[in-house]
């Protein structure tokens, strides 16, 4: 059985390095990524990337907070629905899109993905709608909130019954964070998303400035590295530097 995964930059944004990873000085600019995963019996989203919105009213569609902390880098042709005509796969044909968690850079072109059924956890889907927890994570329902199919998972969740495309729960970054596992010819890849945003985060164990639960992310970061020692590749969540080795799409991983 053959799956191919497409990695895909989705714009770039740039803020003050403390905000991800603690006391560390100056600024970083660091990339946005997601993933295709073309399964024999499906086509799989890993995050969507940023809404279109942002190319042209970053603080009316993100608001006030989120403007004010970073700025964007963020072109037509770079949004998911670009990326994937790019592929000459169109996004109406997408059946699946696990979102790692609910933050901006990572639902935002759901809306352009409409015939997809969302896979979440059910602690993130249950907090982007609790108002307080939608306050502390930095949420916003504009982003998630588009009337599709949602299945909600509780952990681990094997999404094709093979083994081959694998939720990995990692939490603590927000309450219900996942990670994605995919078994391709060359071995397992996890991509990581949030969990873990650069190499040295867990090299190093260095947590972000901002974290929902910082007990837990420590313990998604051990399970990571477990899994990393037991032969996964891990692909960072925004590490400027690992991203410039990853072939980018229409380059297949391997």
């Amino acid at each position: 059985m053959t799956v191919k995964v497409y990695a895909m930059t989705c714009g770039w944004i740039s803020g003050d390095f403390n905000l991800m990873m603690a006391d560390a000085p100056g600024r970083i600019r660091f990339p946005v990524p997601a993933y295709l995963i073309d399964h024999p019996k499906g086509r799989v989203l890993f995050d969507s990337g940023l809404h279109p919105d942002i190319q042209t009213d970053m603080r009316g569609r993100a608001g006030d907070v989120m403007a004010d902390l970073f700025e964007v880098e963020f072109r037509p042709g770079e949004e998911i629905e670009a990326r994937l005509a790019a592929l000459d796969i169109a996004a109406d044909s997408i059946d699946y899109i696990v979102n790692s968690h609910l933050h901006w850079d990572h639902t935002g072109g759901n809306t352009l993905v409409a015939n997809a059924k969302i896979i979440i956890q059910k602690k993130e889907w249950e907090a982007g709608h609790v108002p307080e927890l939608i306050e502390q994570n930095l949420f916003n329902p504009a982003d998630y909130n588009h009337g599709h199919q949602i299945q909600q998972i509780d952990g681990e969740h094997d999404l094709f019954g093979d083994g081959t495309v694998v939720t990995v729960p990692t939490y603590g970054h927000t309450p219900g964070h996942q990670s994605l596992k995919v078994k391709l010819a060359s071995g397992d890849i996890i991509l990581a998303a949030d969990a873990c945003y650069f190499r040295k985060t867990l090299e190093d164990m260095h947590l972000p400035n901002i974290v929902f639960d910082k007990v837990k992310m420590l313990e998604s970061l051990k399970t990571l590295r477990r899994l990393q020692t037991a032969g996964a590749r891990i692909f960072y969540g925004h590490d400027p530097e690992y991203w410039q080795a990853v072939p980018q799409a229409p380059l297949e991983l391997t």
